[in-house]
């Protein structure tokens, strides 16, 4: 299947075909439902989202995975060399920067959207608290909003300026329903992505959260906190979806089934009464497969030949030398 979606995208060349594989492999992985919806596209628009996901996945890996005897210092030198590559359109070898450089060049993808995601990205090397609503906004845009921005183009719109807002939206929609699901995840890193000033006005501090997380259940206070952050989620899912219908008919279908099923994460979480420690909400795979596939039916139809000249994506350009590759890039 990924032969036809690089062939549906005109990427003939065989390192880059191979870079693009492997940005599908890891978004197969570890995307699960972002993975699902991605399938919703059409073929030609897949392996650009592949590469974006990877890209966003290398950077999290630097930060919590590969490599874990790796210091803060060493960490944040890897992040740098990452922006650096993007910067100088070198791919330093890496066969996911080699796919994104690519993606991002036929895309016109400004670089201060990958520039921004990056920043945030170092902040979670110093950074275990957000003091109120504009810090965790300011870290956010960067983790999250960015990524709606990235794939606007490859979405495709009529009206960029109008539909990026609703975009980024739904990008902090999906990074809130995280950090409302990973609570108990993020302290076991040291991490609290929830505004500290908005926790004490329902006196909850670290001291009680790490309390509930040690004894694997949620206290009254922190329970009140928390459904008061999820009502601000649910909100915030409410006014993305008034984007939708500015992306391009054939885009739709994802977007929506992608919105309505990590939407279905706050319901899993507000149904198990805000219990985030010790279990984590998710939506099953009968559940998501049943989605995906009403999806997989609103996509079918607006890909139909009678809707053939509704406005698509436009990469720059379909060819495979829209970025140079060095002889690196077979590395695995």
């Amino acid at each position: 299947m990924i032969g036809t979606e690089l062939d549906a995208a005109g990427i003939r060349d065989q390192r880059l075909r191979r870079s693009y594989r492997i940005c599908r492999e890891l978004n197969a992985r570890h995307g699960k439902t972002f993975f699902l919806a991605t399938r919703l596209l059409a073929p030609d628009q897949r392996p650009a989202v592949h590469a974006l996901y990877g890209f966003a996945r290398r950077a999290d890996d630097i930060l919590d995975e590969f490599d874990p005897s790796l210091s803060t210092a060493e960490r944040g030198a890897r992040l740098d060399e990452l922006a650096r590559q993007l910067e100088a359109h070198d791919t330093g070898g890496d066969p996911v920067v080699a796919a994104v450089l690519h993606t991002a060049r036929n895309y016109r993808i400004p670089n201060h959207l990958f520039s921004a995601f990056l920043a945030s990205m170092r902040l979670d090397l110093s950074v275990t608290d957000y003091p109120d609503r504009a810090a965790l906004d300011r870290y956010v845009y960067g983790s999250a909003e960015v990524i709606g921005l990235q794939l606007l183009p490859v979405l495709g719109t009529e009206d960029p300026a109008a539909a990026a807002p609703y975009a980024a939206a739904l990008g902090k929609a999906f990074q809130l329903t995280n950090f409302l699901r990973d609570v108990d995840e993020d302290l076991a890193r040291g991490r609290i992505y929830l505004p500290a000033d908005e926790l004490a006005a329902n006196g909850v501090d670290r001291e009680l959260l790490s309390w509930c997380r040690r004894h694997g259940r949620v206290e009254p206070r922190v329970r009140r906190a928390l459904a008061a952050q999820h009502a601000i989620t649910r909100r915030i899912y409410d006014h993305a979806r008034g984007g939708i219908d500015l992306l391009a008919p054939r885009s739709r279908p994802c977007v929506t089934t992608a919105s309505r099923l990590y939407a279905e994460i706050l319901d899993r979480i507000e149904a198990a009464d805000f219990e985030v420690f010790g279990r984590r909400a998710s939506v099953g795979t009968g559940r998501r497969l049943q989605v995906g596939a009403a999806g997989q039916l609103r996509a079918w139809w607006a890909r139909r030949p009678a809707a053939a000249a509704a406005p698509k994506s436009s990469p720059a350009t379909p060819s495979d030398s829209a970025f140079p590759l060095d002889s690196a890039d077979s590395r695995e």
